[in-house]
Order: C-alpha cells, then sequence, then structure tokens
C-alpha cells in the first residue's frame, strides 16, 4: 500500500489500490456539501474485477451504483473534475433515478478503466452522451430494490416505488430501507436492458435545479488534492527542457553543471519523438532533483544546443500570408447547395471579408502534473496519479512507452485545475513514468507556466474568406465560405493538410442559412505546431467569421442586425441533410433524429436575449453599443448580446453581456450557469488579448505578460443568463457558451465606433 502526502495538510493512504477511486465524497444536503478525500475507506471495490464485484456485500449491479446493508449508496463518477462540476451534478441524476436520498449518498472518483466505458471528459459529453446510460445503471439497482421488496412481501412488484431511500408499497402501509433490501436485492439476477424501465422525467426530484457544489468546501479550505499536490517517499521532482520547436533535437547539453546544483539528483535524456506525434512525451533533457526549485535551476545550467529541424523556419508573419492565399483561393467543396460561382456573377452586389484568428493556447489555472510510480519490484507496475481529463488514454500511452500491457498500469485521476483540452492528451503522464523507470524512483513531472505555454498542443490557426450575392433588392443570394487550417488530424497523420468534413461540422455544415446557393470549402494548410482540442476547437473561429459576415452583411443592407440574422437563419424548421447540402453530418457523434440541426430553437435563443437585453431601444444608449452573435455547436444553442461602452479616455471595456442557453435538459442549472460564465470570460480573453505566435518555430509568449486573460477588475459588472426551460435531448454545456462571445463582442465595437474588427487581438488594434 503507498502512502501519498499532499502539501495542503490532506493524507491519502492507499490510494486507489483498494478502492475504485481517489475521492470519497458525501453530499450533505441538508447542511453543507462536504469532500472528504479519503482513499483509506473502502467503499467499493475494484470495478474491473468481475469475480470481485459479484462477492461485494450489498447490491452491485453494475460499476457505477453500489448499495451497502447499512444503507449508503456509493455512485462512482467516472468523469473528471476539472471545475465544471460534473461530481456534483451526475451521481444527482443516478440518485434521483434509483430514488436515493442524497444525504445517504457517497461519491468516488474513478480510475482510468475500460469497464465505465468511455472516459475522456472532453467534447462537452459528460452528460449528453451518456445521459440515458447513467439513468440505466440507477433504474437497474431500483428495479432489483422493487424486486426484493415484492418478494418479501409477496405482493405484484408493481405495486411498489422507491423514493426518498425507501421502497414503498402501494399506499405506503409498507417501507423497507434500501439498506434492509441490499443483500436480497444483490442476490437476484441482474434484469436485461429491455427489462428496466426509467422514471417518469417529473419523477425526478432534483434534476434541473441549482445543486450544491460538492468539492466547493474542499476548494476553499485547501483540502482539494491536485495533481502538483501529491508527494509519495523518496520522490524526485522533474522539469524538462523540451524542444523548442516541435522536431529538434538537442545535440549537446552540460549534465555535470546540472547535477552540481544543490538537490538535482539525475540528468536523463528522453527520446525524440517521431511523427506522428500524437501525445507522445517531447523529448528533451530533464532534470530530477529533490524540490521544483533545484530542478528548475539545474534546468538552466544544461545550456542544451539544439538541431531544429525542418519546422524551425515557422513564422507566424509568413504563415499568415500563406494561409490567407490559400482561402483566397479556394478549396474543396464540403457543401454545396445550387450555383454560387453563377449567382455570385449575377448578384447586383456582393459583399466580402477575411478573418483571421491566431493559435491559442489553453492556459488553465493548474499546469500539467502527474506523479508516477514504476515498480521494478512489482514485475513492472506502473501506477500514476494525474489531472487527466483522459485517464485510459494515459494508461494506454503510459503502457505503449514503457512497452507493458496496460494490466500492468494503474491510473488514478486527482482534480484538475482546469483542463480545456489540453489535459486529454498524456504526454506529461507517459513522461513521468519514462523517467520513474528510468531512475528507480517516484517521479513527479512538473510544467512551469512557460513550459505550459511553451509545449502546448494550441487551437489551430485559421483564415476565412467570406462572400456574398445580393440581388437588386438587397436579398442574400449567394454564400461562399472558404476556411484554411491545418487540422487536429495532422498530428495523427503528418499527410493531413486540409480540414475534412468531421472538422467542418463545428460551425460551418450545420448552420441554417434560408439562402439558394451556397458553398463552403476546406482549403489546403500544413501543420507545423502540434495542435489539438481547446474548449470548443474549431467553433471559435468559424463563429466568429460567420457571425461578423452577418453583421457586416446587415451593414451593408442597412438592417437591423438581428432582423437580418432571423432573416438569413430562415423560419423555425428542422433541416434535412438535403437542406444542409452535405451529404452526411457528424453531428458531434449524436442521430440527426435525436439531435436536428433546428432553426426555430437558434431563432428562439436570438428572440430571447435580444428582449432581455431590450435591444429594439439600443440606439438610444450613449457612449455604448450593443452587438448580437448566436451559434450552434456541441448540440446546443446560445445567443449572446455584449455592451461594450468607451470612456472619456477612448477606452473600451465590455461592461454587460446577456446570454441564453438551450442546452436541451440540463441537470444542474447552477453549474450552466457558471459554464456560461466562464464561457464569456474566456471568450473576451481571446478575442481581447488573440493568441500566442511563433518565431523561427518556437512561441514568442512566455508567461500572463504574454498571454493575458481578463482579470478581475476587467469582467463586466454584469452578466445575465437564462436557461431554457426544455426536456429535449440533453446538449453540450462546457463549451458552447465560448463561440458567439468574439463575434458578439467586435458587433458591439463595430456599432459603438464604426471599427470593423476582422481578428482576435482586439486591444492591439487602432480605433481611429
Amino acid at each position: 500500500m503507498q502512502k501519498i502526502l499532499s502539501n495542503r495538510r490532506v493524507f491519502l493512504e492507499g490510494l486507489g489500490l483498494s478502492a475504485a477511486g481517489l475521492y470519497f465524497g458525501v453530499y450533505a444536503y441538508a447542511d453543507q456539501p462536504t469532500n472528504e478525500p479519503a482513499g483509506d475507506t473502502d467503499p467499493k471495490p475494484k470495478t474491473s474485477s468481475p469475480a470481485v464485484e459479484q462477492s461485494s456485500v450489498g447490491l452491485n449491479p453494475n460499476v457505477f451504483v453500489h448499495i451497502a446493508p447499512d444503507g449508503w449508496v456509493t455512485i462512482v463518477c467516472h468523469r473528471s473534475e476539472m471545475g465544471q462540476g460534473i461530481r456534483s451534478s451526475l451521481p444527482v441524476l443516478l440518485a434521483d433515478e434509483l430514488g436515493a436520498s442524497m444525504q445517504r449518498v457517497k461519491i468516488v472518483q474513478a480510475d482510468g478503466d475500460k469497464a465505465y466505458g468511455d472516459q475522456n471528459t472532453d467534447g462537452s459529453n459528460s452528460v449528453r452522451g451518456i445521459y440515458e446510460d447513467m439513468r440505466m445503471a440507477a433504474a437497474t439497482a431500483r428495479t432489483m430494490l422493487l424486486a426484493a421488496a415484492a418478494a418479501r412481501w409477496k405482493v405484484p412488484v408493481d405495486q411498489c416505488t422507491a423514493m426518498d431511500h425507501q421502497v414503498i408499497h402501494k399506499g405506503g402501509k409498507k417501507t423497507l430501507g434500501f439498506g434492509d433490501l441490499a443483500v436480497e436485492a444483490g442476490r437476484m439476477k441482474v434484469p436485461q436492458p429491455a427489462e428496466v424501465k426509467l422514471r417518469p422525467f417529473q419523477e425526478l426530484k432534483n434534476v434541473g435545479k441549482d445543486l450544491p457544489l460538492l468539492d466547493g468546501p474542499a476548494y476553499v479550505t485547501g483540502k482539494a488534492v491536485f495533481g502538483a499536490d501529491l508527494r509519495v517517499p523518496n520522490m524526485l521532482i522533474a522539469v524538462i527542457a523540451r524542444p523548442p520547436v516541435v522536431g529538434a533535437k538537442a545535440t549537446q547539453f552540460d549534465a555535470k553543471t546540472a547535477k552540481a546544483i544543490p538537490g538535482v539528483k539525475q540528468v536523463i535524456e528522453l527520446p525524440a519523438p517521431t511523427p506522428p506525434y500524437m501525445f507522445k512525451p517531447w523529448g528533451g533533457v530533464a532534470v530530477l532533483a529533490e524540490n521544483t526549485w533545484a530542478a528548475m535551476k539545474g534546468r538552466d545550467a544544461l545550456a542544451i544546443s539544439w538541431e531544429m529541424g525542418p519546422n524551425g523556419s515557422y513564422n507566424t508573419a509568413e504563415y499568415r500570408k500563406t494561409l490567407e492565399a490559400s482561402a483566397k483561393k479556394g478549396g474543396t467543396p464540403l457543401r454545396k447547395i445550387g450555383n454560387v460561382e453563377a449567382a455570385l456573377k449575377e448578384a447586383a452586389r456582393t459583399v466580402e471579408a477575411e478573418y483571421y484568428v491566431p493559435h491559442l493556447p489553453h492556459v488553465s489555472m493548474e499546469v500539467p502534473a502527474a506523479l508516477a510510480h514504476f515498480r521494478k519490484d512489482k514485475g513492472g507496475f506502473c501506477e500514476v496519479w494525474a489531472p487527466t481529463q483522459n485517464p485510459q488514454a494515459a494508461r494506454t500511452e503510459v503502457a505503449r512507452v514503457l512497452g507493458l500491457n496496460e494490466a500492468q498500469v494503474a491510473v488514478h485521476v486527482t482534480l484538475l485545475g482546469g483542463g480545456f483540452g489540453r489535459k486529454s492528451k498524456a504526454d506529461f503522464v507517459s513522461e513521468a513514468a519514462f523517467l520513474s523507470r528510468e531512475s528507480g524512483v517516484p517521479v513527479r513531472v512538473q510544467f512551469t507556466r512557460e513550459d505550459d505555454i511553451h509545449n502546448d498542443y494550441l487551437n489551430t490557426v485559421s483564415a476565412q474568406y467570406l462572400t456574398a450575392g445580393l440581388d437588386k433588392d438587397g436579398k442574400v443570394m449567394a454564400w461562399r465560405h472558404r476556411t484554411a487550417f491545418p487540422p487536429i488530424g495532422s498530428l495523427f497523420n503528418p499527410n493531413t493538410k486540409r480540414p475534412g468534413a468531421g472538422d467542418l461540422q463545428q460551425g460551418v455544415l450545420d448552420v441554417p442559412l434560408a439562402i439558394p446557393h451556397i458553398t463552403a470549402e476546406a482549403c489546403e494548410a500544413e501543420a507545423h505546431v502540434r495542435t489539438g482540442w481547446l474548449r470548443s476547437v474549431y467553433n471559435i473561429f468559424h463563429a466568429f467569421a460567420i457571425n461578423s459576415f452577418l453583421d457586416e452583411i446587415a451593414h451593408a443592407r442597412q438592417k437591423d442586425p438581428r432582423d437580418n440574422l432571423l432573416e438569413i437563419f430562415g423560419p423555425p424548421r428542422t433541416l434535412p441533410l438535403k437542406e444542409l447540402g452535405v451529404e452526411q453530418l457528424q453531428n458531434y457523434g449524436a442521430s440527426l433524429e435525436k439531435h436536428p440541426v433546428d432553426a426555430g430553437r437558434l431563432r428562439d435563443v436570438v428572440e430571447r436575449v435580444t428582449k432581455n437585453a431590450n435591444w429594439a431601444n439600443r440606439k438610444k444608449l450613449k457612449n455604448r453599443a450593443l452587438g448580437l452573435a448566436a451559434h450552434r455547436s456541441f448540440l446546443s444553442y446560445v445567443a449572446i448580446v455584449a455592451s461594450v461602452t468607451k470612456n472619456a479616455s477612448g477606452n473600451l471595456w465590455v461592461d454587460e453581456a446577456w446570454m441564453v442557453v438551450d442546452a436541451g435538459t440540463v441537470i444542474n442549472t447552477d453549474r450552466v450557469r457558471a459554464q456560461m460564465e466562464g464561457s464569456l470570460i474566456n471568450g473576451m480573453s481571446q478575442v481581447l488579448f488573440g493568441g500566442v505566435t511563433h518565431k523561427n518555430g518556437a512561441v514568442e509568449q512566455n508567461n500572463f505578460d504574454g498571454v493575458r486573460i481578463v482579470r478581475m477588475g476587467e469582467e463586466p459588472t454584469r452578466i445575465h443568463v437564462e436557461i431554457v426551460a426544455s426536456q429535449h435531448a440533453p446538449g453540450g454545456i462546457g463549451e458552447p457558451g465560448v463561440p458567439p462571445v468574439a463575434p458578439a463582442i467586435t458587433n458591439a465595437i463595430f456599432a459603438l465606433t464604426g471599427k470593423r474588427i476582422r481578428e482576435f487581438g482586439v486591444v492591439n488594434q487602432q480605433w481611429t
């Protein structure tokens, strides 16, 4: 049993070895929610062992739910908690379906294990992708409890119901607590899915309400355990001098001088990765020391020389020209209706514009860190603790790097101090595993902020060129959208040099347009850096270009931007593939039957948000203007009105914002509201301050002085969020709020100043 110490006064013992996961949280609905990291408890056996599952005392019908004879219900949260509140939401859904009282529910964080199915906390998928599966897991347990009670009472099972942590016979004269039935129910055969019925939605008591934040007290008292908090005996901390350019290799370094730094114990060179880079360790030279400071000083002393390789000539300014030329040239049509080129030739008037969005970094508050302990004495078993969004991918990558099978790797998930997609990649986890094996001791790899910015999987850079053709009455007859960006697919296949339909589903192919002639083209762009998923991914720049261009069309038509938007979206309807002009739509992995492209829902959020913002009277505002944008992403619909003011010194400020989100059925309205507010700040930071630039293949920015985010005093004074009450199938929450933020702000700036913004980095642009 491995003893784990954290530097936040938290003592964890037996972390994940005897329990299914790291955190053992107890809801206390009547009082304040608590979070008691206590790995020495054993509320639920290891879930990957069917034999252990079957021998567990109590009702244990699947890997997510356990009911003990003392009545405690344990729910396993298999998704990572990175501030979005999934540990405070998903278990409530199961408890409601089961009929459990949250005062008697314990929540355990899952390890990385295929027994849980998909664990990648990414793509705003933690509720929308498994909503019914989670309800079925709990409903199965409820079905078995009801059957056990009916058998004991010798009554028909349909006369029994489960609520408030007990089974009740019709009329309420007979009741049995869950604990009273746990052993009997546990002996029953687990019913097949067809035998399990979900509750009517109206019986889910807590779903759709503001719910307590389970981990809130731990956050504010310092008890929460993040990756960098973990320590084990004899552990060394590693910082790594990674190649400054993708594909670069160390040719020379001074290990002797580095080892002379007090506290430095070892210097280890990592293998240089080869394409495709995927989630491989980045290579470079690691300095292992007793503490982070010594490791950093040792790294400074390495005096490394690098062979930069073919990406050493990559420069932002030159590449932008290449990208914009590609967008102008055109590409492969992936959406086509009518004959755009002919319509543009016949147009009485055309409107065209180019938009550019640079590489955007993740900069989550917690930089990557991972602790690994390779145990040669255990036959080559490697145990890992990490703030990972995807523990199964981390397990796979560690096994690959060490040449083990996955059964020889355990990955425990800590809390994440933000992720935004960066921590779906396993590079930092496998770095720790490799160094632990090479050094013979436990190793925690620790990024600095500079490491984080220099070695990110950046959101890709993009250039877009849009053209609209208007007839003599000003009606839009033709729409041509060309988009050029190196796709994430290049990370896995270096020969991927243009986006595909799976990439353009994000905010290009799924936009409802009531226009007779439409094309959307994917243009060539070669990758020179590692790109990856950032919150909202391609939707960020697609929503920016489309909503900005719609505003430009409105101005050209001298039409209210709201009315223009609604006219071009067209009447309320769901759009079949033919009307979208595509043969198929990936639709974020969901069926179009359940999640159609719904112009009515998009119109609805626009109408609601403009009403909330008093849009009709906006022209009466002084030194203040409003901008509007709306976007569908991750199966949800969001519209934003941003207010921008200008003071006597000419400085601009986003002082107020209104947001309306239709995400279908939601579990926890408090977390939805928080995600929308966070999305606004995230989007503001991107559009106001821009992203990173490259010179000679390396990122030029180092820390928050170069990668600015909105600070507390720069936030809007008021953020209004309306959540549309709905029983549509759940959509995403974490990401859909970001894409409309940038165009809402830049459209407001245009309304206020007459200055059209067509690229991110507003503060760097001239106003007069």
